[in-house]
């Protein structure tokens, strides 16, 4: 709440609350959130009302963490497994294939379709947990290497059942929770989707298959049929050899925009990755590369970035009376001002 709150108050008008678990063993360490029983509802509410009270949405991302399940919280290691002694459950980590992401984390074991089918319940029941507790939008987490993205690759899924081989096979698992969750939201809630644009792997491993923008460009046309409203467009973190060049502001603009250019208006698409200034986000919009602007480490970092980009901008803006009376001064609180205090 404190954190979140921060954010609520000054304005960015959709705050997503981070990816949160469908399943004990679905997240990534122990400290990690989760929507897996009726008892996590209440704390989740309080803090949808608070946004709300601040005149702002909120959604929340679901996810099952895959074979990233099980490691030890980043601020206190750096990409290791949690054994039980640390809270974790490396016996219970589970994956589209048996394949590690690599040497320090978990083996995974391989779904059994009867699992498979399982998980699919299971971001269902967290959905309608969602539901209950008010959230405005659920965004359906497919990126990053945890589990649904993981199924998507080559390079991490080699079944040879109906959930392998074949595009058509491994995109199955993320059609079915999407399937499954816009049949019990209402008609007119945003349905987000978060995609690895590419694996970055097209130099590390150039005559291996892998999930490449190619791929992104053919899963949206098809997530539009499945009634996705929006496609947020990240890359990487589904293989430990990739080559992420993210050097230059707004790296992964150019994935997000070869998605709008295949689609269309047929679905709204967000540009993620270090867009860290409102010039820079402004100049995402102008050039037509996305609809919309998602930031997430500026707002830890910030949780006035609103301001700060407004600012940048030369926008005016207008913010809760209780922050800008110390700006603005008595009897002026009515005003909608430059941001630059």
């Amino acid at each position: 709440m404190a954190h979140m709150g921060g954010i609520f108050t000054r304005g960015p008008g959709l705050s997503i609350v981070e990816g949160t678990a469908v399943l004990p063993e679905g997240r990534i360490t122990p400290e990690d959130a989760g929507l897996w029983k009726d008892s996590q509802i209440e704390p989740l509410r309080k803090i949808v009302e608070f946004a709300h009270s601040q005149n702002q949405k909120v959604g929340i991302q679901l996810f099952h963490a895959g074979r990233k399940a099980s490691t030890i919280a980043p601020w206190l290691h750096s990409g290791h497994a949690a054994t039980e002694n640390e809270g974790g459950w490396p016996d219970n980590v589970w994956g589209a294939s048996a394949i590690p992401y690599d040497d320090n984390l978990n083996m995974p074991k391989e779904l059994s379709k009867a699992q498979i089918k399982a998980i699919v319940v299971a971001f269902v029941d967290a959905a309608k947990r969602a539901l209950k507790a008010g959230i405005d939008v659920i965004e359906i987490h497919s990126a990053h290497g945890y589990l649904l993205c993981s199924f998507l690759s080559p390079t991490s899924n080699k079944r040879t059942d109906e959930y392998g081989g074949s595009f058509e096979n491994r995109i199955r698992l993320t059609l079915e929770v999407v399937d499954a969750i816009r049949k019990i939201i209402p008609e007119d809630m945003p349905l987000f989707v978060r995609v690895s644009a590419t694996e970055w792997l097209e130099e590390a491993l150039p005559n291996e298959p892998s999930w490449r923008i190619e791929d992104t460009v053919k899963l949206a046309g098809i997530l539009v049929e499945h009634g996705v409203d929006f496609l947020d467009v990240s890359s990487g973190a589904n293989h430990s050899k990739a080559i992420m060049k993210a050097s230059s502001a707004a790296y992964q603009a150019p994935f997000a925009q070869a998605v709008k250019e295949a689609v269309g208006d047929r679905l709204v698409v967000g540009a993620v990755g270090s867009i860290n200034t409102g010039k820079i986000a402004q100049e995402v919009l102008d050039k037509g590369q996305a609809d919309v602007i998602l930031v997430g480490r500026q707002f830890q970092k910030n949780p006035g970035t609103v301001w700060a980009f407004a600012a940048d901008l030369g926008v005016a803006i207008k913010l809760a009376n209780q922050l800008t009376v110390g700006f603005l001064g008595r009897g002026n609180l009515g005003k909608i001002q430059k941001a630059d205090w």
